[in-house]
């Protein structure tokens, strides 16, 4: 059985650590309260966004733009969006869990996966494990703005139009609140218009300046919103995850503390009763 000095140092070790897991809980739900009301912001206009690229590529013929061609897939990247922290939960072990299971099944006639991915974690896996890994981006979650999200849509752009690929699917954690993300694989590219309602009608449109002019500005700047959004997403996703996390990690420690003090004081009592048998047995012994 433990001695009352280790028992007391394992009590104040606890302690310790349920300050640390309760300050980051904290600092969590601060980040993410701020977290939470971007994502809740930016989610109409991607939506929109979406809206208007499906109903312009149902439009006009799919080889206008480099995006919208379907090409036979013979290579597939994955994007994969990961935290560069840990101590988040399942926050990263889904992601991983997703991507790992499409690089292991294949569809027929797919003959390479690579991976494009943010976020350390991630990376520091499947670089473990020899994955090939066509882009990496370490250290660019700290402060997410559009100008990070137009750098990985312009290489992924390019990469795509130089054939690198013939698909790109995105991996992310969705935001649902702070207790609930549900990982979600979206294809990117090539750009696919959403079937049409039986019944629908097509009409065309008057381009202004011209239909070329405008699906080359519109088409990448849709493949930035949606890798925007879904940054914002994955962060307010990891704050969540780790707020949640930290909150099971400080009742935890309350509950070992509660049966440390117990065998703490179990301890202590056995320790009394011993000296007073020893004194009792000591008085028996000088009569």
């Amino acid at each position: 059985m433990p001695s009352l000095k280790d028992i007391r140092k394992r009590i104040a070790s606890v302690k310790n650590t349920q300050q640390i897991t309760k300050a980051m809980k904290m600092v969590a739900a601060a980040k993410l309260r701020r977290a939470q009301e971007t994502i809740v912001q930016a989610r109409p206009y991607a939506d929109k966004m979406r809206e208007v690229i499906n109903d312009l590529s149902a439009r006009v013929e799919l080889d206008r733009h480099p995006l919208l061609v379907r090409r036979e897939v013979k290579t597939r990247e994955i994007l994969v969006i990961t935290s560069d922290r840990g101590l988040c939960g399942g926050f990263n072990q889904n992601i991983i869990r997703e991507v790992v299971h499409l690089l292991k099944n294949k569809e027929e006639g797919v003959e390479t996966v690579q991976l494009n991915i943010i976020g350390r974690k991630g990376l520091e896996f499947f670089k473990r494990r020899e994955y090939p890994i066509r882009k990496e981006y370490r250290n660019i979650l700290g402060d997410i703005d559009y100008a990070t999200a137009t750098m990985v849509g312009k290489d992924i752009v390019a990469a795509y139009e130089a054939g690198e690929f013939d698909e790109l699917v995105m991996v992310y954690n969705h935001f649902r609140s702070a207790i609930s993300q549900n990982v979600v694989v979206q294809k990117l590219l090539p750009i696919e218009p959403d079937e049409m309602p039986e019944g629908g009608v097509l009409t065309d449109y008057i381009y202004e300046p011209s239909e070329k002019v405008i699906l080359n500005q519109v088409l990448p700047k849709y493949i930035e919103v949606q890798i925007f959004r879904a940054l914002l997403e994955s962060i307010a996703s990891e704050h969540g995850a780790r707020m949640t996390a930290m909150e099971s990690a400080t009742n935890n420690a309350a509950e070992m503390i509660d049966r440390l003090t117990l065998a703490m004081n179990r301890a202590r009592q056995a320790a009394i009763t011993k000296e007073l048998m020893e004194i009792v047995g000591g008085a028996e012994a000088l009569k």
